[in-house]
């Protein structure tokens, strides 16, 4: 059989000469081009549009910025499966020749005659690289199959074959090509196919990428995976034909199903408001070409189960919220816009449908008790008890016939699912958590979809800061000399607010007065007239330098209505300035990129930890014990069911417009903000307590079953010069004895009250 092929390879390269002839000569042929080829000499510093890669914790991919997505890798990262299916599929005889086939080319010769010019062919492994390095430079277009520009490609093949060893030009190649979808080159091909580096693809893997190399996207197991099939059983053929693999491995292989994993229509970055953070930073240091061509690699502190975690805390609370607001008619009515319930299609039923994703669905018939619907292929059932928050009683009180709504899955069996009603939230909210210690930003998200807005509310917005900011303020309080057992008189009082302001009479939230408290009360309750009080008590000025201590961008306005929180800040701000409180009140700058490498693994840049001295250790030590009776006995007192060491405060402004919780253990800091884009009320009594708070708690229940150790939970550790003292939590005397009413209390060594 090899002699026969041997003998007709001699007898096309016969062949060939005597074409030539008829041509003029070979020789006269190379004359007549050489002059109108590229330099292949370009391919000496090969550097293909790459990948930039951002990664997470644990080598974790969090997204990629790309023109062309592509992993560049070597020779030997080709796994031998790989290869020779590449080689067998395309180019049997790679190794041999130097750079065309004679034999290729004379049937080309004959199928082009046959089919009056349209198809010349039979490109080799070399000339395929040639045509998509130098496309423009031999005149490649699509639709172009002429003589001419296949006699350029050739030539082009014969410079690189002259250059380059074997070994180099199938590198290139297996860079170089593309794979549909989007993916550039064997290694992101198998990651985007089967999920996996190729150096893990199985026989029947490699020899899918193999086959659908021609014609790829029609050939694509997303697109077509019978004709995938096909071209990858004709891979497996020819490799056992070439004595890569025994007959017997291929048969088996061929008979395995096509299972590829991967999605070409993900969704995208699992944190787009961290990637697009990082973008930025990457654009205004390096250039927007470097970002999507020279393949950079970006480390990062981002941790994926925690970025999900937030994620799901954050949609869940704005539904949560939303929902209390009642239920709004759906925007749209297929039948209305004269289509078929069967015929129309959604975007997000081309992924995949699982249970607990929250997808759109369509309205096929409503009865007194059940909507029926269709979920991409699925037939779905809504029932009385899946609208319960509604308050209504029929699906015909809501629905009809075409609408199309949004559900979670509930179960699916078979081709049939139970859902629940849900509905798109109008509101807004935002996540940060911060590593106490680092300042790494662990996870962010900036709104409730991205692809509704990518304004980052995490960074960008500034917004009202309310009780959230009487930690601070009561940092100045402590710093001067008071302590959390200092009697605070909780009653109606009016202010002078100075020449030419008219009296200031603050209020508190529930407009009622508590009198006399203490000041660890007065905290815990989130009362706002003993704030002002302390505030007229140490001088607007001093307290107003605090913003600085803290990391605040914009100066506080030396006014009393501070006690209130009357200043903007953002929530990555106020969530920084927290996390001095669990770390000796030392604020590490946050910060998202921790590394930056090129393409060949050299270091950019470098991000270290920076610590800021921002408050005295003894004093943070005292504000996060206050913070803790927030949780503990507090207007936080629902985290108290985590049962683990936390601490924060909640914040509610005027009109419940913004409602805001930030709290802490001792190893990282969370801040949670919800409210409108324009300034106007969340909804009737949603406050930090009941809004934020729970999304909050959400996000830390899973941090905590994560990562935390509930046999040796962490602890808040005190400095030397901390003095504990049992008080009676009411009244701050000192107290003995065991009582619900009595409290260990921290002082800072000097300031404890005396015992009588």
């Amino acid at each position: 059989m090899k002699v026969a092929v041997r003998y007709a390879r001699h007898a096309g390269l016969a062949a060939l000469f005597v074409a030539a002839a008829l041509l003029g000569t070979l020789s006269g042929v190379l004359f007549a081009y050489s002059d109108d080829l590229p330099e292949v000499s370009a391919l000496d510093d090969y550097q293909p549009n790459t990948i930039t890669r951002v990664i997470g914790k644990n080598n974790q991919l969090v997204g990629e910025f790309a023109v062309e997505r592509r992993v560049v890798i070597h020779y030997q990262d080709i796994p031998d499966n790989l290869r020779n299916a590449i080689l067998a599929a395309e180019d049997g005889d790679f190794f041999e020749h130097s750079g065309f086939s004679i034999s290729r080319m004379m049937l080309a010769l004959i199928r082009d005659i046959a089919t009056r010019g349209k198809s010349p062919g039979g490109s080799t492994i070399t000339q395929q690289l040639s045509r998509d390095l130098f496309a423009q430079e031999i005149g490649f277009a699509v639709g172009n199959r002429s003589w001419e520009r296949k006699i350029k490609e050739t030539l082009v093949s014969m410079r690189i074959e002259k250059r380059y060893t074997k070994e180099e030009i199938f590198t290139f190649y297996a860079n170089q090509i593309y794979y549909g979808h989007g993916a550039y080159g064997v290694e992101a091909a198998s990651q985007l196919y089967f999920r996996k580096s190729a150096k893990g693809l199985k026989l029947e893997e490699a020899a899918t990428l193999a086959g659908i190399i021609q014609n790829n996207v029609r050939q694509s197991p997303f697109v077509n995976p019978e004709a995938t099939r096909r071209r990858r059983n004709y891979a497996l053929e020819r490799m056992a034909e070439e004595g890569f693999i025994t007959r017997e491995a291929a048969e088996e292989a061929k008979l395995k199903p096509i299972v590829a994993p991967g999605d070409p229509i993900a969704e995208g970055s699992v944190s787009p408001y961290f990637l697009e953070e990082v973008r930025k930073y990457l654009e205004a240091k390096y250039g927007a070409k470097a970002i999507y061509e020279s393949g950079l690699t970006v480390k990062t502190g981002l941790d994926i189960k925690l970025q999900q975690a937030a994620n799901k805390a954050v949609d869940r609370g704005l539904r949560r919220v939303d929902k209390r607001r009642g239920f709004r008619k759906p925007r749209r009515n297929v039948i209305a816009e004269r289509n078929r319930v069967e015929s129309v299609k959604i975007d997000r039923w081309s992924r995949r449908i699982a249970e607990g994703d929250i997808v759109p669905a369509i309205v096929r018939n409503v009865t007194d008790t059940t909507a029926r619907l269709r979920v991409g292929e699925l037939d779905a059932e809504l029932t009385q008890a899946g609208m319960r928050w509604t308050n209504k009683k029929s699906p015909k009180d809501i629905l009809k016939d075409g609408d199309v709504i949004d559900v979670e899955i509930t179960k699916i069996e078979g081709t049939n699912a139970t859902v629940t009603l849900e509905q798109t939230p109008l509101i807004e909210g935002a996540l940060v958590a911060i590593d106490n210690h680092t300042g790494e930003v662990l996870a962010m998200v900036g709104g409730y979809s991205f692809s509704r807005s990518k304004f980052n509310r995490a960074t960008q917005a500034y917004r009202q800061m309310g009780s959230t900011v009487k930690p601070i303020l009561y940092t100045a309080a402590i710093d001067r000399g008071l302590t959390p057992t200092t009697i605070l008189v909780d009653e109606p009082t009016t202010f002078d607010a100075g020449a030419g302001q008219p009296p200031y009479s603050p209020r508190n939230y529930d407009r009622k007065f508590m009198g006399p408290l203490t000041l660890r009360r007065a905290l815990e309750q989130s009362r706002n007239i003993p704030s002002v009080k302390v505030i007229d008590m140490l001088g607007p000025t001093q307290v107003a330098s605090y913003a600085k201590k803290f990391g605040f961008a914009q100066d506080f306005r030396p006014f009393l209505s501070m006690a209130l929180g009357a200043q903007e800040v953002t929530l990555l701000e106020i969530t920084s300035a927290y996390s001095a409180f669990p770390n000796h009140g030392i604020r590490m700058e946050p910060y998202f990129a921790e590394a930056i490498t090129d393409r060949d693994g050299s270091l950019l840049e470098e991000r270290r930890p920076q610590p800021r001295d921002a408050i005295r250790a003894d004093t943070a030590f005292v504000l996060t014990n206050l913070m803790e009776g927030v949780v503990q006995h507090g207007t936080a007192a629902a985290a108290n069911a985590l049962t683990w060491p936390l601490a924060g405060k909640t914040g509610t402004v005027d009109d419940n417009t913004d409602a805001w919780f930030v709290g802490f253990d001792p190893n990282i800091t969370v801040g949670v903000w919800l409210g409108n884009d324009e300034k106007k009320p969340i909804g009737y009594n949603e406050t930090g307590t009941t809004a934020a708070l729970p999304m909050w708690m959400d996000f830390m229940k899973v941090y905590i079953d994560t990562y935390g150790n509930r046999e040796n939970p962490p602890k808040f550790e005190s400095p030397g010069n901390i003095v504990f003292m049992p008080v009676d939590r009411f009244t701050g005397e000192p107290a003995s004895g065991a009582s619900q009413s009595v409290v260990n209390e921290a002082f800072i060594s000097g300031t404890q009250p005396i015992r009588q």
